[in-house]
């Protein structure tokens, strides 16, 4: 039974995702689940490519909910190399998530050996076979990415998929990103489906690269970054003004404990001070 706080919702693409009561978001896009993970983290972060030089491939899943991300990740490389190896850290808050995925089988387009592996995953939140070691950590980002940083993890690829900005602030800000990229290895991509301008902003405080992957299931693009900018898909010019207007001011949280309420009020207080152009106008000029 589909807990109250989790409602199943179809998706264009066939594949279910959930309503969040609490975030008053689905988890996912209108347009598809399944094609939200091809398209906004898998192909950006070049998993296919990754598989032909190396023999291990490190995942770091943040935010994991029902676990498409990783399942589709799992399915597009066992497909083609059934004996690679694959290291995952999968971050979550609620469990009830991703148990209430398998509960309700809204995995079961999967393939049989994904599907046991995140059953595997979701009950015991670990899981180690001669080609698949994954954990799952369960609590608050900001706090369980320490374990990540202090096993020294370095992740070809990491999905960054919190709810948007306005809704979940704590993990965009500066100082969990800084976090985050720590764990991007030196040719590794991160991707996420925001293309919000404070989101971009911090990751280049972090020193990543950015450019911006393809839309899906709504009109705007989404993220990829990189250390070395190398195969980034280039910002268009309109998305390059962004970052020079008020809606480029990053969210901040210095202790990485404060409310979504308080690190909301911190960004407003500094945009209401901000000499940078108002994103109205930005919008006005590109609409016409």
């Amino acid at each position: 039974m589909v807990d109250n706080k989790f409602t199943p919702k179809i998706t264009d693409d066939g594949s279910y995702t959930f309503f969040s009561d609490e975030f008053d978001e689905l988890l996912h896009s209108h347009s598809g689940a399944k094609q939200e993970a091809q398209y906004k983290f898998i192909e950006p972060c070049q998993i296919k490519e990754k598989i032909t030089i190396k023999n291990t491939i490190k995942i770091l899943d943040i935010c994991y909910g029902l676990g498409y991300n990783t399942a589709t990740c799992l399915e597009t490389m066992w497909s083609i190399n059934p004996n690679i190896k694959i290291e995952l850290f999968a971050l979550e808050n609620d469990i009830n998530v991703p148990l209430q995925a398998i509960n309700a089988n809204l995995l079961n387009d999967f393939s049989p050996s994904v599907i046991d592996t995140l059953k595997i995953l979701a009950n015991n939140h670990q899981i180690e076979t001669k080609t698949f070691k994954g954990q799952l950590l369960l609590g608050d980002a900001r706090k369980t990415i320490q374990t990540v940083i202090n096993q020294n993890f370095q992740a070809d690829a990491i999905f960054l998929d919190p709810f948007s900005p306005p809704k979940c602030p704590q993990l965009w800000t500066i100082e969990f990103i800084k976090l985050v990229s720590q764990c991007l290895e030196k040719e590794g991509n991160l991707a996420t489906y925001s293309c919000a301008a404070s989101v971009r902003t911090a990751l280049k405080l972090a020193g990543l690269k950015i450019g911006a992957t393809r839309s899906v299931g709504r009109r705007s693009p989404g993220t990829i970054a990189n250390w070395n900018g190398n195969n980034l898909p280039s910002l268009s010019q309109q998305e390059k003004e962004h970052l020079q207007t008020r809606a480029a001011i990053p969210y901040r949280d210095p202790t990485l404990k404060d409310t979504a309420q308080k690190i909301k009020e911190r960004r407003q207080k500094e945009q209401d001070i901000s000499s940078l152009e108002p994103s109205s106008h930005w919008k006005k000029r590109w609409s016409n």
